[in-house]
């Protein structure tokens, strides 16, 4: 039972099918933050969600940007989102369109911005997004892999949206190491202020323990720049055979060349090698929690909990992260969105069903999520408990983390993990 999903089987299947993009009749949220007042029940939930959080930075550190490159952005996804020659590939990409709230393809992408400042800024409390550039997948020679790589998010684009809504937005760069650029490109990148790089290795292709990439570990590590890394199975990006490369162990090499690293996910899904015990296999998670209790990273690693309420997630995973109380201090908020929008990767009643929330509060996030998606990841998180203790997720989980700079501090340099070159 201790790694029994949220439902029973055949929803799984349906929820796979419309991960899929297979399924039909969704209910989505408006396509905007809704001006309408939220309910009694549903206001009280979320004033209960922002009590305790005076004083801090609210920071959703995990915020994917989509685009078709319309405007100029530079942004694109492969042709086969955009073909019905692919059809599963084309109601994929027409599901998580609508999910963002991208009511015309031809304007695309002021659209996905304009509805996620809306949702940003329908918050009680100011809060910022960490919003992702997206490389593309390249081989280990550096030569780009158009035919596979799904998505593409320029970094100047999230520099530049950043830069025009700082009060909403902080930029995370995706600089692949294999790029014979990479270097110079995060050095420049570092030089403006930039200090998140963001890598989903099943589906851009690098390996985080190979050692050619040392030198881009150190110039990390000089300025103090934090790797966001995907950990754990990949579903929702196309991974051509790179589930291997979910494996958290991977990432010791960055570890031990000084970088901070946040796991996004925190290892929730898939199995990997035990590459401690070679042959053998491992769930992710449990993979994770042997990196997070390792004391040489104890000052190095975090996590973001991303994901990890959805629905093929593992329930005994979310009770392991909620009763772990000396692990949060190094677990961030993040939301994955637009995958909270989409709702049956979220789904209340089944929360329910295992005791992490109420009747009372699942009718209330239901409403929730019909006026703000993003908003209702938010209270969904701080609304969870423990189903036999009752734990939950500590405020300052949900702000900027102190450890994790969020943009260049005057003078700052060198990292104080930093090894010498």
């Amino acid at each position: 039972m201790n790694n029994v999903q949220f439902m029973p089987g055949w929803r799984h299947m349906k929820i796979l099918l419309v991960t899929l993009g297979i399924g039909a009749g969704l209910s989505q949220p408006s396509m905007a933050a809704s001006s309408a007042p939220l309910s009694a029940d549903a206001q009280a939930l979320v004033d209960r969600a922002f009590s305790g959080l005076e004083g801090l930075e609210l920071v959703d550190y995990h915020v994917h940007m989509l685009g078709l490159g319309a405007g100029g952005t530079g942004a694109g996804v492969n042709p086969r989102l955009l073909s019905w020659s692919h059809p599963i590939s084309r109601l994929k990409a027409k599901i998580f369109f609508k999910s963002a709230g991208i009511a015309d393809e031809a304007d695309a992408d002021r659209q996905y911005v304009g509805r996620l400042l809306a949702l940003a800024q329908g918050f009680p409390k100011p809060t910022r997004l960490a919003i992702l550039g997206f490389d593309y997948r390249r081989d280990p020679e550096g030569r780009i892999d158009r035919d596979n790589s799904e998505i593409y998010v320029p970094n100047d684009y999230v520099v530049g949206l950043a830069g025009r809504y700082p009060d909403s937005f902080i930029p995370v760069v995706s600089v692949h190491p294999y790029d014979p650029e990479a270097l110079s490109k995060l050095e420049a990148y570092a030089k403006q202020g930039v200090r998140i790089v963001k890598w989903l290795p099943n589906a851009q292709g690098m390996d985080p323990s190979d050692p050619a990439i040392d030198p881009y570990y150190r110039l990390m590590a000089r300025h103090g720049m934090i790797l966001l890394c995907h950990s754990g199975d990949e579903a929702s990006v196309h991974s051509k055979g790179g589930q291997k490369l979910g494996n958290p162990l991977l990432l010791r090499r960055a570890l031990d060349n000084g970088v901070r690293v946040i796991l996004a996910h925190a290892g929730n899904r898939g199995d990997n090698e035990d590459l401690d015990r070679p042959g053998s296999t491992v769930r992710n998670f449990d993979l994770f929690l042997r990196m997070m209790d390792d004391q040489r990273y104890k000052d190095l690693l975090f996590a973001d909990i991303s994901a990890v309420t959805q629905t093929i997630r593992s329930r005994r995973d979310l009770e392991v992260l909620l009763e772990r109380d000396d692990l949060h201090a190094r677990l961030v908020n993040g939301s994955d969105y637009p995958l909270p929008a989409i709702d049956y990767f979220i789904m209340p009643a089944l929360l329910q069903y295992s005791g992490f929330i109420t009747g009372g509060e699942r009718r209330a996030l239901n409403e929730i999520y019909r006026h703000n998606p993003l908003l209702f990841d938010f209270v969904l998180k701080r609304t969870l408990r423990h189903p036999k203790t009752g734990a939950q997720f500590p405020a300052r989980m949900f702000a900027a983390h102190p450890a994790l700079a969020l943009e260049a501090q005057a003078g700052q340099d060198r990292h104080p993990h930093a090894r010498g070159e």
